[in-house]
């Protein structure tokens, strides 16, 4: 039986790889995509269509479920696995990302990030010691260390100063956390913006620390396409081969399909639900807007090559109704469908691996999206 933690490649293709992730609450195939479940909840869809459609892991937002209902309070009823009734396994991140968004109510400092609350203004204070501990509170398989995520556009110096800290931050976590003490898996995040020898620098340091995994961080955060897969393909290949890669909040189904060809493993982004509810629909032809005139009298489902429920059962004309009609149930069949996308995405991708044949699966996604395609190696 595999160890808590036994990360295992089962097939690489050029760079990219595909393997099995051990953690407390079952394994995870990789490559992966995590549904964001923000507050403990993927919105509009319940564990029972995650499961389903075959979700293998989700995310919860460690500063949002530390504000409500608080992460004690998750503790006295079991854990987030308790609390939601998902059994599978569950990734928090460590707040750092939402703290900083809020440049106006915040202090950065040596010994974290002082911020005041989007709901209420009360004041806080995420330390990198406090963050390991909401994180077991909820009892999540993987928690992720508190960095600082420099905004786009920081200068060098300030970039070079910030890795450093979040260097030390991440050390102060593992301190608090020490490898062997619980089934929690910790997970690094790299650093360094946009300048390569600082990424470098970052991974070299935190994989001086004994992570059970490595991220990613500080993408997607305003800089363009070019940019950011210009930064992601330099940096993957620094980060080690024997830990999962995570890429935090990055994306769209070709930055997954580039991630990946990248020797990414791991993949989050609230774009499929949140797409979702505004009527944005990836199909196997690409996206359509279910809201357009076209559809009204559209009876043929809404991807013919999806098996999901929302294809299974409806048409595009009733999709486009209960759009229109503001029907919470067009936000559940249109998340249905929208993961189910993201998730057979990278089920097609594990596939392709193991077959050798994953340059002609990303060709066809260079097909669907060729204007997105344009922008990357």
């Amino acid at each position: 039986m595999a160890n808590i933690g036994e990360f295992t490649l089962h097939a690489t293709d050029g760079k990219a790889r595909t393997g099995v992730l051990q953690t407390a609450h079952g394994p995870v195939r990789t490559p992966i995509f995590m549904p964001v479940g923000t507050v403990g909840s993927v919105k509009g869809v319940a564990p029972d269509d995650l499961d389903a459609i075959g979700a293998e892991i989700i995310l919860g937002n460690t500063y949002h479920l530390y504000l409500r209902p608080g992460d004690e309070l998750v503790a006295r009823r079991g854990g987030l696995h308790e609390f939601n009734a998902w059994r599978k396994p569950i990734l928090t991140d460590s707040g750092g990302f939402q703290v900083f968004s809020l440049s106006d109510l915040r202090r950065i400092t040596e010994e974290g990030v002082e911020f005041r609350s989007h709901l209420d203004g009360s004041k806080h204070m995420f330390t990198p010691e406090k963050v390991i501990s909401i994180q077991r509170n909820l009892n999540s398989d993987i928690m992720m260390v508190l960095d600082e995520c420099v905004p786009y556009g920081a200068d060098k110096e300030y970039t070079a100063r910030s890795l450093k800290m979040t260097t030390r931050w991440a050390q102060r976590c593992r301190d608090a956390y020490p490898k062997g003490t619980g089934d929690n898996l910790l997970f690094g995040i790299t650093q360094g913006g946009f300048f390569k020898d600082l990424r470098e620098e970052s991974i070299g340091e935190l994989t001086q620390i004994d992570f059970d995994g490595f991220a990613l961080g500080g993408l997607s955060v305003g800089e363009s396409k070019t940019e950011m897969m210009d930064i992601l393909y330099h940096s993957a290949p620094f980060l080690p081969a024997h830990k999962p890669r995570y890429l935090m909040g990055v994306g769209t189904p070709l930055d997954i399909i580039n991630g990946i060809n990248a020797g990414i493993d791991m993949f989050d982004c609230v774009l499929p639900t949140r797409n979702a509810r505004n009527g944005t629909l990836y199909t196997s032809e690409g996206k359509i807007n279910i809201k357009r005139r076209e559809f009204a009298e559209d009876d043929g489902p809404l991807d013919p090559n999806c098996s999901c429920y929302t294809c299974r059962t409806f048409s595009r004309a009733y999709l486009r109704h209960l759009f229109h009609a503001q029907e919470i149930l067009s936000y559940r069949l249109n998340s249905i469908h929208n993961l189910t996308y993201f998730l057979d995405l990278v089920r097609g991708a594990r596939e392709a691996i193991a077959q050798g044949t994953f340059a002609e699966y990303k060709s066809r996604f260079d097909a669907i999206y060729p204007q997105e395609a344009a922008l990357c190696p």
